[in-house]
C-alpha cells in the first residue's frame, strides 16, 4: 500500500464494508417489498424470498458492522449458491452467464468475514470486533 494510504486504510476498509453491505441490502429490498424496479415479490418461504431475506438483513448487519464476520459469511455463501444455481449452468464464462456480481459479492464477503467489520462499526463500539 503507498505510504500516503497507510493512514486512511481503517477508514477505506469501512467504507468498502458499508458500501456493499447497503447494495446488498437494496438486493433484498427488490426481492421482498417490490422496491427499485424488483419483480413481484415472491412468497415467503420460497428460494428467492429466503434468498432475499438474507439479502436484506444480512446487508444491513453488514453496512452497520454488526455481526459482521457470521453475517459476511452467510451473504458469500448465499452468493456461491446463487452462481452455481442460476448462472452458472447458463454458461462457462461468468461474464456470459451474468454471474459476475455473484462472484465479486461471494469473495468480498468472504473477505469480510476474514477481516472483520473495521473501525466504524458497531462490533468495534460494542467491543465485539
Amino acid at each position: 500500500m503507498p505510504a500516503f494510504l497507510r493512514p486512511f486504510e481503517g477508514p477505506i476498509y469501512s467504507m468498502l464494508r458499508i458500501l456493499a453491505g447497503l447494495m446488498f441490502f437494496s438486493h433484498g429490498l427488490q426481492k421482498i417489498f417490490e422496491l427499485f424496479g424488483g419483480p413481484h415479490p415472491d412468497l415467503p418461504g420460497t428460494l428467492v424470498w429466503a434468498a432475499g431475506l438474507i439479502e436484506l438483513v444480512g446487508g444491513a448487519f453488514i453496512a452497520l458492522g454488526l455481526f459482521t464476520r457470521w453475517s459476511a459469511f452467510l451473504c458469500s455463501g448465499l452468493m456461491a449458491a446463487a452462481y452455481f444455481m442460476a448462472h452458472a449452468p447458463e454458461h462457462v464464462f461468468p461474464i456470459v452467464n451474468r454471474g459476475e456480481l455473484a462472484i465479486l459479492y461471494c469473495w468480498l464477503f468472504l473477505f469480510v468475514s476474514a477481516h472483520g467489520s473495521g473501525p466504524w462499526s458497531l462490533d468495534r463500539v460494542l467491543g465485539r470486533s
